[in-house]
């Protein structure tokens, strides 16, 4: 090859990055969702929700795994584990007979149930989904208070306070409108029965002025008539009268 010539083959390095782009697609991580903290009271049942997104279809090898970390305690153990489509509950620990299934992997739900709480049942409850290919992503943890009797929280509080805000001022304007409605509709019933009266007045005074004109005329024709009449009968007396002064 000359000195200077520009090369012919593509550079080794350059294949191998064209070669991964198109073959090799970039993983990307599955997340989990739960709630950041639930309630519950003693002797009560609470659910711990769990789903995820993945960038895959959910997999018939799906799997979800719960742990349980108690309150204060450094290490969590596995209380709960789904795989091939059937639910295993360890026989380790306090949750053994109490942990429910309520998830559907076809739905991306992981949820579980636990049945009559105890104050030793504080702590955290990690969930975790494995859906392979996609396995890389963290966890999510929800942390369970249980108290005698379930304190009502500040935001539900608020909540209430806002909706019933809310409805009184949506009540408000629903009978504002309804009112507005009804005066409209009054008002225009008023107007139509106005506007008849008037178009009744106008129709009476045009007969009445027609029945005006037509009198003078009647009255002319009638006086015409008997002065006709009146002529008539002189000339006949006086035709009457000229015939006996001849004889």
């Amino acid at each position: 090859m000359a000195p200077g010539a520009p090369s012919s083959s593509p550079s080794p390095i350059l294949a191998v990055l064209l070669f991964s782009s198109l073959v090799l697609s970039p993983a990307q991580a599955i997340v989990v969702y739960t709630d950041r903290e639930v309630h519950g009271a003693v002797g009560s049942r609470v659910t711990l929700h769990c789903s995820f997104w993945s960038s895959e279809w959910v997999s018939d090898d799906i799997s979800f795994t719960w742990r349980y970390q108690p309150e204060g305690g450094r290490d969590a153990i596995s209380i709960f584990h789904y795989a091939k489509g059937q639910p295993y509950i360890d026989e380790v620990g306090t949750f053994k007979e109490r942990i429910q299934w309520v998830g559907d992997p076809r739905w991306k739900d992981g949820s579980i149930v636990i049945h009559n709480l105890d104050y030793s049942d504080n702590g955290t409850f990690t969930c975790d989904v494995k859906n392979p290919p996609d396995i890389v992503g963290k966890t999510s943890q929800v942390t369970l208070y249980v108290f005698e009797k379930v304190p009502t929280r500040y935001g539900v509080v608020l909540g209430a306070v806002i909706g019933g805000v809310l409805g009184v001022v949506l009540l408000a304007l629903l009978l504002f409108y309804l009112v507005r409605y009804c005066w409209l509709r009054r008002q225009a019933a008023l107007q139509r029965r106005l506007s008849a009266m008037e178009k009744g007045k106008l129709h009476k005074t045009g007969k009445d002025t027609k029945r005006g004109r037509q009198t003078p005329v009647l009255y002319a024709m009638l006086d015409h008539t008997r002065s006709a009449k009146t002529a008539s009968e002189k000339k006949a007396k006086g035709l009457g009268e000229s015939r006996k002064d001849k004889k």
